[in-house]
C-alpha cells in the first residue's frame, strides 16, 4: 500500500545519520559603525557606490531638464537613469557572486 511504502521510506531515512548541517561561519565585525561598514563595503565592491552616484546624478539632471521644459533631454536622462540602475544592480549581483565564490574556496 501507499502508506506502507511511505512508512518504509521514513524508517530508512531515520535509520541513517542526518546530513551535516554546519553552515560556514559568518564574518563578524565587532562594534562597526556606519562609516566603517560603508568604507569596508566600498572597498569590497567599489562599482556599487559609483553606480549609485551615477544614477542619482542622471536623475537630478533629468529633473532639472524637465523643470526647464526640455522634455526631449529629460526623457533621454530618464532612459539613461534606467540603464545606470541596471548597471548598478549588475555590479551588486556580481559583487555578491564574487564574495560567495571567494568564501567557498
Amino acid at each position: 500500500t501507499a502508506s506502507g511504502k511511505g512508512l518504509a521510506v521514513t524508517l530508512a531515512m531515520a535509520a541513517g545519520p542526518p546530513p551535516p548541517l554546519e553552515p560556514s561561519p559568518l564574518p563578524t565585525f565587532p562594534e562597526e559603525g556606519f562609516a566603517d561598514k560603508f568604507l569596508r563595503k566600498t572597498r569590497e565592491n567599489p562599482l556599487v557606490p559609483l553606480g549609485c552616484l551615477c544614477t542619482v546624478s542622471v536623475l537630478v539632471y533629468g529633473i532639472i531638464c524637465f523643470k526647464k521644459g526640455n522634455t526631449r533631454r529629460s526623457q533621454l536622462m530618464m532612459r539613461a537613469r534606467v540603464i545606470a540602475q541596471g548597471c548598478t544592480f549588475a555590479a551588486l549581483l556580481g559583487g555578491m557572486a564574487a564574495t560567495a565564490f571567494k568564501s567557498r574556496q
